[in-house]
C-alpha cells in the first residue's frame, strides 16, 4: 500500500489517541440531478412491488400517491464545496494521520495488493466521492468503467448505469427460499492482464433480477463519523423518550424493538450482539465502529482480507494473488511507524477526523427567509421527532477536537419500521426487513440519489416514499404534504440547505 510521507516518528501516538476505547478543494461544478434509465428504474420498482407484497395474503400493498403541489426539489447546491476536509482544532500528528488515512482511502487497489476476487470497486473514494471524498455516489458511476478495467470479462448487471448511483446487490434469498441477505459481489478480476489464470464468473443477476430477489444499497456519506462514533449511548437513549407524547401521536416508536435469546421483546434501543451496546454506522446501524465498518466494507466491497475479516469471501486459489489476510498489521524489522498500521486503522483514523459538512444558504431560488421558516416547519410537521438536529459527544473523548461537540446530524441513531414502501426484505443483526437507521440529513443538501437503494434524485419523491402500510413515517409525511406549497417549497429549501 502506497503511505504519505509526511508522517512524523510519532504516528503510533496518534493511532492510541485516535483508536481509543478500541457484517455511504476547488469549487464543485454545477451538477444536474441524475436520471435513471428506464431498465433500471423498472428493475428497481419490480423489486420494491415484490417486497411490498404481503406474503401471508398475497396482496401487494397500494403505493401512495402524494397531492400534486408546484413545490419542487431545488436541486443539490452546486456552490462551493462544503465537506471533505479534517475537524478544525486537530494536532499536527492527528492532521497527518487524516491525511495518510486519506491518501490510502483514494488508492485504486490491484490484485497483487489483494483487491477480488469478486468485488464492487477497487477504492473506497470511487464508491464515497461526492461532494468530496469520503461523501456518496458521484454523478458519474465509476463501477461502469471498472467492470472492463484491463481487459476484465465482466458483464455489467442492469442496474449499474453511468448516471446512477454506485451500488451494491443483495439478495434477498437463497435457491432454496432460505434467507440469504448477504452482498454479491458484482465484478471478478478474471480476465484483466494483471490476473493470469483466474476464471471466475459473476452471479447471475439477470436471472435474480427477473426473480425480483435482488436488493440494492448506496454508499452511506462518512462526514462527520468521528463525531457520531463520540455520541455516549446514554444520549442516544435520553433522546429516544424525548417527546415521547408528540411521537406517540404521530405513530413514531423509536427504535427496532431488541429481540433477545429468550425470544422476548425489549423496547431498549437497537444493540449489537458483541457487547450490547448501540449500533450506529450502516444503513440498518448493524456497524458499531469505523474500524468494523473499514474492516467490513475493505472485504465486502474491494474483496481485501485484513486483521478484523481475514477470511477470503471466495477461496478460489487460482484468483488469489496476496497473502491472507491481505492488508493487516505489518511488524517486519526496520517497518516505519506509520508503515505498521494496516488500512482499515488508516481508513478509520481518516473517516475518524472527517469534519461534518457545512450547512450553506446557497440554495437555488431559496431565500434566508425560506430556509428559516423551512426549520420551523421541519419541527412542526414532526421530521425532527426521529431526525433529531442535534445530539452531543462524550465530554472526555480522547481526541480533544471532538470532547463535548455538537453533532448536527439530523438523526436519532436509532432503527425505525419504515413499512412496506421502503422494505428490502434483510435483515442484519436485529433490524429486520423494514428497518432502517434514520438516516443522518447534514450534507443532504449537496447529495445526488436518496434513500437506502437510490431509487430517485427527487428530494420530494424521497419524502413521498416514506409513506407506506405500517411506515412510522406516515403521520409526519402527510403533515408535510397537507401544508400549502409555499411551505412544502421552504421545507425544502431547508432541506438543501443543509
Amino acid at each position: 500500500m502506497r503511505t504519505s510521507l509526511r508522517l512524523a516518528l510519532i504516528f503510533l501516538g496518534v493511532l492510541l489517541i485516535g483508536c481509543n476505547g478500541g457484517s455511504d478543494t476547488a469549487p464543485a461544478p454545477d451538477v444536474a440531478a441524475p436520471s435513471e434509465t428506464p431498465s433500471t428504474a423498472e428493475a428497481v420498482r419490480a423489486t420494491i412491488e415484490t417486497l411490498r407484497r404481503d406474503g401471508s395474503r398475497g396482496d401487494v400493498a397500494v403505493e401512495w400517491k402524494p397531492p400534486p403541489s408546484n413545490a419542487r426539489d431545488p436541486g443539490p447546491r452546486s456552490v462551493g464545496n462544503d465537506a471533505g476536509g479534517p475537524l478544525s482544532a486537530l494536532s499536527a500528528t492527528q492532521l497527518a494521520a487524516f491525511d495518510v488515512g486519506l491518501e490510502d482511502f483514494k488508492e485504486a487497489e490491484l490484485p497483487e495488493g489483494g483487491l477480488g476476487p469478486t468485488m464492487n470497486l477497487d477504492s473506497c473514494g470511487g464508491c464515497h466521492s461526492h461532494p468530496a471524498i469520503g461523501g456518496t455516489s458521484p454523478s458519474v458511476n465509476p463501477q461502469v468503467a471498472f467492470a472492463s478495467l484491463m481487459g476484465a470479462a465482466n458483464k455489467l448487471p442492469s442496474f449499474i448505469t453511468a448516471d446512477g448511483p454506485v451500488r451494491e446487490a443483495r439478495f434477498v434469498r437463497n435457491a432454496d427460499g432460505s434467507p440469504d441477505g448477504g452482498v454479491h459481489g458484482l465484478f471478478t478480476i478474471a480476465g484483466r492482464t494483471d490476473s493470469p489464470g483466474c476464471s471466475l464468473r459473476q452471479p447471475d443477476f439477470a436471472t435474480e433480477v427477473a426473480r425480483r430477489n435482488v436488493v440494492f444499497r448506496i454508499p452511506t456519506p462518512l462526514f462527520g463519523a468521528g463525531l457520531i462514533e463520540n455520541i455516549p449511548d446514554r444520549e442516544i437513549v435520553q433522546n429516544q423518550a424525548r417527546a415521547a407524547d408528540a411521537k406517540r401521536a404521530l405513530g413514531i416508536r423509536g427504535r427496532p424493538n431488541l429481540l433477545l435469546t429468550s425470544n422476548s421483546i425489549s423496547g431498549q434501543p437497537n444493540k449489537n450482539g458483541n457487547d450490547g451496546t448501540i449500533g450506529r454506522f450502516g444503513h440498518k446501524a448493524q456497524n458499531k465502529s469505523l474500524l468494523i465498518f473499514s474492516g467490513e466494507a475493505y472485504n465486502v466491497e474491494m474483496g481485501i482480507t485484513n486483521g478484523a475479516f481475514p477470511t477470503e469471501r471466495d477461496e478460489t486459489e487460482a484468483c488469489m494473488y496476496a497473502p491472507t489476510p491481505n492488508s493487516d498489521v505489518t511488524l517486519d524489522e526496520g517497518t516505519k511507524p506509520h508503515e505498521a498500521i494496516s488500512s482499515i486503522d488508516r481508513f478509520t483514523l481518516f473517516m475518524r477526523f472527517l469534519a461534518p459538512p457545512k450547512p450553506s444558504n446557497a440554495v437555488a431560488g431559496a431565500t434566508p427567509a425560506s430556509i428559516d421558516s423551512g426549520r420551523k416547519l421541519f419541527s412542526d410537521a414532526g421530521c425532527a421527532l426521529c431526525h433529531t438536529p442535534t445530539m452531543n459527544t462524550y465530554k472526555n473523548t480522547a481526541v480533544m477536537a471532538m470532547r463535548e461537540q455538537p453533532a448536527n446530524l439530523f438523526s436519532d441513531l436509532l432503527l425505525h419500521d419504515m413499512g412496506r414502501g421502503l422494505a428490502d426484505g434483510i435483515q442484519q443483526g436485529q433490524a429486520g426487513g423494514r428497518e432502517f437507521r434514520t438516516a443522518p440529513l447534514w450534507g443532504l443538501g449537496q447529495r445526488l440519489f436518496f434513500l437506502h437503494d437510490g431509487r430517485t434524485p427527487d428530494l420530494r419523491q424521497a419524502i413521498a416514499e416514506h409513506h407506506s402500510e405500517g411506515s412510522e413515517s406516515n403521520g409526519s409525511t402527510r403533515k408535510f404534504f397537507a401544508l400549502p406549497d409555499a411551505q412544502q417549497q421552504d421545507l425544502l429549501n431547508f432541506l438543501r440547505s443543509l
